[in-house]
């Protein structure tokens, strides 16, 4: 596979696995569509046009030749200079590292990936918060993360990836959509009782059981045991955590608990505030278990190896 139809069809695949559904998504590239088509000439030039087809600005190909074709790709949760050496180093020993791939966002896909929280404010409303709400709680904490993001060296590790000449790319939230689908359903269906109910399901799952084995398990970190889990929310993409003031309104709808991927000590604070158990699945966890999810989709086209790295843990249900 070219660089280009694996980030062709991570996109694809995010897009389809969107909490929000595939046809908000679609309405939102419309959306920008419109407003790029309204853009003096001027500004047509300064525009980032892969937003024109990718809703996501935390996934990009950072650098590489999008003809490229890749046979083996070196993937982990955080990429930085360390891990270009190491992909050299690799290289090197005889295993040619084709691609890296970085879940977390480096380079010009971390400098603005703040613009993919606005879609919280849909899910938020699935949710039963009304997007009034939605969007006037969530729009102060954006600017919030871009002013934390703006002074920031968030070009290091792509500098080190180009001077070692190997192509590396980020796939963020298109991974997070994967997991948040993927657990929402799971415990859909399984209609859990209580907290422990709940964990016991997250240990079933590979990532979260290696994860427990080295400490860094399933934790219920608002509740005990025994609590009823009444509607259970699985709050895992858009970017980063949201505004902590909506937990009002999602008591109000009804939420019970809140499976995250981790929880700041303000949101738990405001979670205990109204009532809202909590429960962390885990970080690099979770990120492994969507990176893996999308990782086997692009393994159903053609047959990639892959080298874990940087707390991935490959798991395949293929």
């Amino acid at each position: 596979m070219k660089i280009k139809d694996i980030y062709d069809l991570i996109i694809k695949k995010g897009i389809e696995n969107d909490p929000r559904g595939k046809d908000a998504v679609l309405k939102t590239l419309k959306k920008t569509s419109e407003e790029y088509k309204n853009l003096k000439d001027e500004e047509k030039k300064e525009f980032d046009k892969e937003k024109l087809t990718n809703p996501y600005a935390d996934t990009r190909v950072l650098y590489g030749d999008m003809d490229l074709n890749v046979k083996r790709i070196l993937v982990g949760i955080d990429i930085e200079v360390a891990e270009i050496l190491l992909a050299d180093r690799i290289s090197v020993k005889g295993e040619k590292i084709d691609l890296i791939i970085s879940h977390h966002p480096v380079g010009k896909a971390f400098a603005n990936f703040y613009e993919v929280m606005g879609m919280q404010a849909d899910i938020l409303q699935k949710m039963g918060v009304p997007i009034n709400v939605a969007e006037g709680t969530l729009f102060p904490r954006i600017k919030e993360v871009e002013r934390k993001v703006l002074p920031l060296n968030h070009m290091r590790t792509v500098d080190a990836a180009r001077l070692m000449n190997i192509p590396i790319m980020c796939a963020h939230t298109v991974a997070d959509n994967f997991v948040a689908t993927y657990l929402q359903s799971l415990i859909d269906n399984k209609k859990p009782d209580t907290l422990k109910d709940v964990i016991n399901i997250l240990k079933e799952i590979p990532e979260y059981a290696y994860a427990f084995s080295n400490n860094a398990g399933p934790k219920i970190i608002i509740g005990s045991d025994s609590n009823r889990v009444g509607k259970i929310f699985v709050d895992m993409t858009g970017g980063t955590e949201g505004a902590k003031e909506v937990y009002e309104r999602l008591s109000q709808a009804g939420v019970g608990t809140m499976i995250g991927m981790h929880f700041s000590e303000e949101h738990k604070k405001e979670l205990e505030k109204h009532h809202i158990n909590a429960i962390v699945a885990g970080h690099t966890s979770s990120d492994s278990l969507g990176l893996n999810l999308l990782l086997d989709e692009i393994l159903k086209e053609e047959k990639i190896d892959i080298i874990s790295c940087s707390g991935f843990y490959r798991v395949s249900r293929l």
